[in-house]
């Protein structure tokens, strides 16, 4: 995400076999032909996250993390950061987690966690959300759910990190899991993470089918 990724510092994952796992992931999920056909549409995406942290230091809110979605295939448009340890909007304010909705460099509006300013201490704790956006009548959805945690417990879901905003698109035909990848990372204090990875990405078509890859892309490793 370039407003995001200049301000945070954050560095593209570009290697080879990201590039051959993304390639496999838009073999199986996306053709030409099936975007011609109304049933094959996809009207709802979801990617499943973990997040392994080191040794967290709560005096300084580190590490701070963001994940991305977006329903095209750059950032132009509509589009969601989710910030975890920290919360910039509507001000900065160390903890939390935050769901931040945006077109292109916009801000449109954001969704603050019950926990607040809650800060990870716990060493080598692991994190897992799952982050989707669904299409029905014109109304994009983005949201977290099944999130579970040591700092925040169990978080997402049932209303909660939700942002829906109404759309004149059709599908969601035009998502690419790169661009999630490219755009999501660690922003400050990567030294504590061991590692930050989209698991899976799952594509939900009008028709009733689901597709499921198992992508495990790395967007931070340490070595």
């Amino acid at each position: 995400m370039r407003r995001l990724t200049q301000r945070r510092g954050f560095s593209p994952v570009r290697t080879l076999l990201v590039a051959s796992l993304l390639a496999v992931v838009g073999l199986l999920f996306w053709n030409s032909s099936a975007r011609a056909v109304s049933p094959n549409d996809v009207v709802r995406v979801e990617e499943d996250w973990a997040l392994v942290v080191g040794h967290p230091e709560p005096t300084t809110a580190a590490p701070q993390v963001t994940s991305v979605i977006s329903p095209v295939g750059h950032l132009d448009s509509w589009h969601v950061a989710f910030e975890l340890n920290h919360q910039t909007l509507p001000d900065y304010t160390p903890g939390g987690l935050c769901l931040q909705l945006w077109r292109g460099s916009e801000s449109q509006g954001a969704d603050r966690h019950r926990h607040g300013e809650v800060l990870m201490q716990d060493e080598g704790e692991e994190i897992t959300w799952t982050q989707s956006m669904s299409l029905s009548d014109g109304l994009l959805t983005f949201e977290v759910s099944h999130g579970e945690s040591v700092t925040w417990g169990n978080f997402g879901g049932g209303g909660q990190l939700r942002l829906s905003v109404q759309t004149s698109l059709d599908n969601l035909d035009e998502y690419r899991p790169e661009v999630s990848v490219e755009n999501s990372g660690v922003g400050y204090a990567s030294n504590r993470v061991h590692s930050f990875t989209l698991k899976r990405v799952r594509v939900h078509r009008a028709n009733g089918e689901v597709q499921e890859v198992n992508a495990d892309l790395k967007v931070h490793e340490l070595e």
